[in-house]
Order: C-alpha cells, then structure tokens, then sequence
C-alpha cells in the first residue's frame, strides 16, 4: 500500500491522482449569464445532486491551476445568481468537451460547440436543446474553498424546474437509466459510456434488515472462493437458513457428488464454495447461503 501525503504533492499530480480514483463522475454542461446578458456554457464534472428535499445540485467552477485565475461561469452566478444545469448524453460528449476551450470573455460556447440555445422557464440563461435533461436553477450559495490555484467554489444550485427530452422516458414517463446513454468523466483523456451493456442493480436493504457478513460461517468470510460482492449479497438476505433447507440439500446431486469425491476439509469447503458462488450467480441466493452451512462430511 502507498500513502501519499497531499500537502507534498505538486498540484498537477494530487489532480492527476485524485481525478483518475475519484471516478466516474457525472458531467454537467452548465449555462450562465452576466449583467451584459453574455452567455457562458461550460461542462463540469466536479458535480453532483447533493439534496432531494429541497433539490440541490453542486458543481465547482475551480481556479485555473496555471495562473490562479477564475472562470467565466463563476463570475458570471456571482452577477446573475441563475444557471441551467445540462446533463451529457454520449451523443453530445464531443462537443461538450469542445465548449471546455477557454474563449476570450464574451464568446458564446452555445455557437462554438453548435448546440441550440432554447429559452428557459424561469431563470435567464438559456438552455442546451440536445440535452437530455435540464434543470433550471437558481443559485442560493456560493462557497470558496480556497484562494491558490486549483481550489474549487461550491455552487448550491436548487433546482426549480425540470426539461427530459421524451426519447429518454419509459411507458410511465419515467427516466429509463437504458436510454438517456450518460457518460462520465475519469482522469485525463478518459470517459465512460453508461450503456444497457454495463448495467447492473444492486438490491437496497431499505425496509428489510439483512444478516450481515459477519453472521455468516467463519470458512465463507475467510473463503479463497467467494468475492466481497458474494458475501455482500448473501449478508443482505433476511434470515438464516433453516434445518429443513440444509437437510434437503444433502440430496442435490452437486452436494452428494462433492461429499462423495473424497476431498478433504480445505478442498472440500473451495468445493462447496464454488457450488455457492454458481448459485449466487443464478440468483439462487437461498440455496446459496444453505450451501455456506454444509460440512465435510466425516
């Protein structure tokens, strides 16, 4: 294990090492405008929702590390404290990294990148038509968190009105997470597409109370076998198997066909797990967490 210590590091590599781990993050394409009614549109991925109850978005226009300089979407919610927040889709990422240029003060991105301004609801500048969801935001807050190069100013942008293209919705009307094709941002040079491909659900223990890793046999925690992610789901189910379960298992002919192979304890129990972890990828997860319980047979 390496420990770095942050205060020793240049500022170009903490920002190389930070924004390669701390990844993927959301990207945001937000517009702003100034008291001369010029436009900025420029795409942060130092963002994310932070609140429901009110809704709150965060994104962080940072110094520039080179010269200390702030940028134009700071200044400009320092003078006109609204925003729209546009999310990226995979079809615009291209051009959301060409609006990142830094053009002279003045210059409208909206032009440059060839996205379509459209008039927002309630706040004045205007939103980005191919996005796939805009958010309208007033700005409540604005907090620095530094002076040097590099130190980020939290923008607290509550959202009051909300724009999803219909392409994106399910029969409910709903965002279907398949079909809005989000991309995120790593380090460097690097994005991720979120495509049905690398989907995944992960079960929320919101209403039920699961067993815990640690109620589990002390040869499944300490297995060679099984992942941290098995363990995970099988600590999320709800109670512990019964007698009768284990009793029928011990007629499966995977079981009869492992306690009959003349194995002894420690090739025994990777058997077993290995039967388990099959069963966890099924779904099975019952079975599986019955298997946990058989021994070597004696």
């Amino acid at each position: 294990m390496r420990s770095l210590d942050p205060a020793a590091m240049s500022i170009a590599d903490l920002q190389f090492c930070l924004q390669h781990g701390i990844a993927p993050r959301p990207i945001c394409f937000v517009s702003t405008i100034n008291k001369e009614g010029q436009i900025n549109l420029s795409p942060f991925s130092f963002f994310n929702l932070f609140s429901t109850n009110p809704p709150v978005c965060i994104f962080s226009p940072a110094r520039r590390v080179r010269d200390n300089t702030t940028k134009h979407s700071l200044e400009n919610v320092l003078e006109v404290p609204e925003a729209v927040i546009n999310i990226v889709s995979y079809s615009m990422v291209q051009q959301t990294s060409l609006s990142s240029t830094e053009y002279p003060k003045g210059v409208n991105e909206f032009e440059k990148a060839g996205f379509t301004m459209e008039s927002a609801d309630l706040v004045r500048p205007p939103r980005v038509l191919e996005s796939p969801m805009q958010l309208e935001c007033k700005i409540t807050e604005i907090k620095p968190l530094g002076t040097g190069p590099g130190a980020g100013n939290l923008v607290f942008a509550e959202i009051i009105r909300i724009h999803l293209r219909e392409e994106v919705l399910n029969d409910q009307g709903q965002i279907d997470q398949a079909k809005i094709d989000l991309v995120a941002r790593l380090g460097a040079n690097w994005y991720l597409r979120v495509t049905p491909e690398n989907l995944f659900e992960v079960e929320k223990p919101l209403r039920t109370m699961g067993i815990g890793v640690d109620q589990l046999p002390k040869s499944a925690q300490l297995s060679e076998i099984l992942t941290g992610n098995d363990l995970g789901r099988l600590g999320n189910m709800q109670q512990l198997p019964t007698q009768k379960q284990l009793a029928e298992l011990k007629f499966l002919p995977e079981i009869i066909a492992i306690f009959n192979a003349g194995l002894n304890d420690v090739q025994c129990y990777k058997a077993l797990h290995l039967y388990a972890q099959k069963c966890i990828q099924e779904n099975k997860l019952e079975k599986a967490l019955a298997v946990l319980w058989l021994r070597p047979p004696k």
